[in-house]
C-alpha cells in the first residue's frame, strides 16, 4: 500500500508541476463539489467534469499535432487520480471550505500545484472524502477514459476494458476524440462500440435507434446486458425492435462461444483423463489388477513436479520457465518407481485373486496418501504455469482458450501415440501383448512375464 501511495505521488506531483501552469481547466467550486458532499452530488460533479475535460479545446497548444491532447486539463486528470489515491482533503478556512491535495504531508492547490501555507490547526482539522464502492467506480471509469487517448495500444485496450458495460454521456467527448484519433482498427471498433453503449442512454431516439444497430454487431456480455436494460426501459417501438432484434444477434454469437468453450474444456479434461486410463487399461488387461491405488500415483507424479519446482526456486531461478520439461520425466521416473516397488512387494503375491488384489492396493492408496500428509502437509501446493503457458488464444470475444490446457491437449495426444507404438512397434510392446493374450504359452516362449509385469 506504502509503495503504491509513493507512486501515486510522484505520478501526480509531475502533473501538478508540469503543465498545470498554462490553463486550469478545473476551478475550485468543481474541486470542492467532487470532494464534499453526499454520493450522488460527487458523481454528478465528477461526470460533468470529465465531460468538460473531454469536450474542452486545447488552448495551451499551438501545435496541432501535439501527442497530448489533454494537456490543458492535467489538473482534472491528476485531481481524480489524487482521489482514488485518497490524498484529497477538505478543509475549513475564512474563505470558506475547499479542496486540497495532500502529497507527503505538503498541501498544494489543486488547480496549479503551487505548495499551501496552511496552519497546523487547519491541517489537523482537514477532512478526507470517504469514497464508498460507487465513487470509486465512477472514478475508476473517469480515469480509464482518460486512457483513452494514451498513445500505448495497451493502457487504450485496458481501459476499453474497464468502461464496458460502465460508459454513459460523461464519456462520450473523450470517446468522440479518441474515436477521430485512432489508427489501429480493432481499437477503432471497440471505442466505436463504447460510444453506442453511452448513445443508448441518450434522450434521442435515433440516437439510441443507431446505438441499437451497432451493438447487435457485438459479440461480448456486456452488449447483451446494455441491450436487455435497455429493453426493459425503452418506450419507442421503432427502437424497442431493434433492440429486440439485435439482443437476438448477439445472443446467438454468445451461444455458439460458450458451446465451443464447452467443448473445448471437456476435450481438454477428457485428455487428462485418458492419461489416467492408458494406466488402468494397461496393468487391468495385462494383469487382471483392479489398481485402487493408480490416482495416488498420479499423485506421486505432480508431487515430483512440485519438488523440480521448488528446486528450480531455490537454486536456478533464472531458469525457472522451463523447470516443466524437467519434471516431465522426473514425473513419470517417480511414478514408475513406486508402481514397481508395489507390484514386487504386494501385488507379485496375489495375482489371480482380484478381490486380495482391490484391497491391496486400497490399502496401498491409503498408505500413500497419509504418506503425502504427512510429508508435504494437508493443505494443497500450488504448481505454477511458466512463462510461455501463461495467457490465451482469443477465439471470439466471449471464447479465450488458455495455452496451459491447448498444451495438455497436445501433451495427452503425444502421449497416447508414444504408448501406441511402444505396444505396436517394439519388442517390450510385443512381450506386453504376448503376456495379455495368453501368459502361460508366452513363459513357455521365454517371454520374462514377471519383469513385463514390474515394467507395466
Amino acid at each position: 500500500m506504502l509503495l503504491r501511495h509513493g507512486v501515486t505521488s510522484l505520478a501526480i506531483a509531475v502533473l501538478l508541476a508540469g503543465t498545470w501552469g498554462a490553463c486550469l481547466a478545473l476551478t475550485a467550486d468543481q474541486t470542492l463539489s467532487m470532494a464534499a458532499g453526499d454520493a450522488d452530488s460527487r458523481i454528478t460533479a465528477l461526470q460533468a467534469a470529465v465531460a468538460q475535460a473531454g469536450s474542452s479545446p486545447n488552448p495551451t497548444n499551438s501545435n496541432p499535432t501535439n501527442s497530448n491532447p489533454l494537456a490543458a486539463n492535467s489538473s482534472t486528470v491528476a485531481f481524480i487520480q489524487a482521489l482514488a489515491s485518497e490524498q484529497v482533503r477538505v478543509i475549513t478556512q475564512s474563505q470558506g471550505p475547499a479542496a486540497i491535495i495532500l502529497l507527503d504531508g505538503v498541501a498544494r492547490n489543486p488547480l496549479n500545484g503551487e505548495k499551501l501555507v496552511l496552519s497546523p490547526e487547519v491541517l489537523a482539522s482537514a477532512q478526507e472524502p470517504l469514497n464508498n464502492n460507487r465513487m470509486r467506480g465512477e472514478i475508476d471509469n473517469a480515469l480509464a477514459a482518460f486512457k483513452l487517448l494514451s498513445s500505448d495500444d495497451n493502457t487504450r485496450r485496458s481501459a476499453i476494458t474497464t468502461l464496458q458495460g460502465h460508459v454513459g454521456p460523461a464519456q462520450l467527448p473523450l470517446l468522440e476524440r479518441a474515436i477521430q484519433a485512432e489508427t489501429v482498427q480493432d481499437i477503432a471498433i471497440c471505442f466505436k462500440l463504447l460510444r453506442a453503449a453511452a448513445w443508448l442512454s441518450s434522450d434521442n431516439p435515433a440516437q439510441r435507434l443507431e446505438a441499437a444497430r451497432q451493438l447487435g454487431q457485438s459479440a461480448q456480455a456486456a452488449s447483451q446486458t446494455l441491450l436487455s436494460s435497455r429493453l426493459s426501459l425503452e418506450s419507442d417501438p421503432a427502437v424497442k425492435q431493434v433492440l429486440l432484434k439485435s439482443l437476438a444477434t448477439v445472443q446467438a454469437r454468445l451461444a455458439w462461444g460458450d458451446r465451443l468453450g464447452a467443448l473445448f474444456s471437456g476435450i481438454s479434461l477428457g485428455s487428462i483423463l485418458l492419461l489416467v486410463a492408458l494406466g488402468l487399461a494397461i496393468t487391468y488387461g495385462l494383469m487382471g489388477v483392479i489398481n485402487m491405488a493408480h490416482g495416488e500415483l498420479m499423485m506421486v507424479g505432480a508431487y515430483a513436479t512440485y519438488l523440480v519446482q521448488m528446486g528450480f526456486q531455490r537454486f536456478w531461478p533464472a531458469g525457472f520457465d522451463w523447470y516443466l520439461l524437467a519434471s516431465v520425466p522426473v514425473a513419470f521416473m517417480a511414478s514408475a518407481a513406486v508402481g514397481a516397488v508395489m507390484e514386487r512387494l504386494v501385488i507379485r503375491h496375489l495375482y489371480g485373486r482380484p478381490l486380495e488384489t482391490l484391497l491391496a492396493t486400497w490399502g496401498m492408496s491409503l498408505l500413500l496418501m497419509q504418506a503425502v500428509r504427512t510429508l508435504f502437509g494437508a493443505q494443497n501446493v500450488g504448481v505454477e504455469n511458466p512463462g510461455w503457458m501463461s495467457g490465451s488464444v482469443a477465439v471470439f470475444d466471449n471464447l479465450s482458450l488458455p495455452y496451459n490446457r491447448i498444451i495438455i491437449i497436445g501433451f495427452s495426444l503425444a502421449v497416447l501415440a508414444a504408448v501406441a507404438w511402444v505396444i505396436s512397434q517394439t519388442r517390450m510392446g510385443l512381450f506386453v501383448r504376448a503376456v495379455t493374450q495368453n501368459r502361460p504359452i508366452a513363459a513357455c516362449m521365454g517371454v520374462p512375464t514377471q519383469r513385463i509385469d514390474t515394467l507395466a
